[in-house]
């Protein structure tokens, strides 16, 4: 008889376990559905930025439009083509100027512009075939078309300086309108806080998204410039070499 009813205690308190856990299921998912879903998508966190976010993406295309016409210009083969460089040397090498110039006309790259300009001041019926002003024009030549080239580069410092800056300027704006906020409702309703607090963090964070790949993007396409000016000197030096020996 004492079996049974401890049998009958445990069946009751396990029903009236499982009813509770059923009652809170219930109570949970009610509160879950009167909870409005956060918009995380892309185009929510846009709008969750605000004015801010217009600037940032016209910086983003722009630094975009940079990354793309930079590689363009630093490839190797802007600077200094193999075609050209064989051909050069053959003419060069019986000091034929008319025939190397026509080469550098018909050839699109920086070595070729740089020795075209230089080789007017060549003389081929000296011993040394004038090299000396030759080589400094070559020089004068080869900083030009660096400064014409790194001057899109340095854009991309710009832009790694700017976009940031903007996103702080965002930041600082969120701000203002939280403690507005704060003003007209008081501490009491954090959530009409969300709006404002929301567009401080997504404008920071998208003008670091932004700035931290032109920064690095920077030094990789400043680091290719240096490395292929350097290329275009040694090998105009020995087309120069060609023409001037003796």
């Amino acid at each position: 008889m004492k079996q049974r009813h401890r049998i009958h205690a445990t069946f009751t308190t396990a029903l009236g376990a499982g009813l509770c856990l059923l009652a809170l299921s219930a109570q949970a998912q009610e509160a879950a559905e009167t909870v409005p879903e956060s918009n995380t998508s892309l185009l929510g966190l846009l709008q969750q930025g605000g004015w801010a976010m217009f600037p940032l993406g016209l910086t983003a295309l722009f630094m975009f439009f940079l990354i793309f016409y930079c590689w363009r210009e630093t490839r190797l083969g802007r600077f200094v083509p193999v075609p050209l460089v064989q051909a050069l040397s053959e003419k060069l090498r019986v000091r034929d100027v008319d025939a190397a110039r026509g080469l550098c006309t018909s050839f699109n790259s920086v070595l070729s512009r740089c020795l075209n300009g230089a080789l007017n001041k060549a003389r081929p019926e000296k011993a040394d075939g004038n090299r000396e002003k030759i080589e400094g024009s070559f020089m004068d030549n080869v900083e030009a078309e660096d400064g014409a080239i790194g001057q899109w580069i340095n854009y991309l410092n710009v832009v790694a300086a700017v976009a940031p800056m903007i996103g702080l300027l965002g930041t600082v704006s969120g701000m203002i309108s939280a403690f507005q906020t704060i003003g007209q409702v008081g501490m009491g309703d954090p959530s009409a806080l969300a709006g404002d607090i929301g567009e401080a963090l997504v404008t920071t964070a998208t003008g670091l998204v932004i700035g931290i790949p032109a920064m690095v993007a920077y030094f990789i396409f400043r680091n290719r410039l240096n490395t292929n000016i350097l290329k275009t000197i040694e090998t105009g030096g020995n087309l120069i070499d060609e023409l001037t020996e003796t």
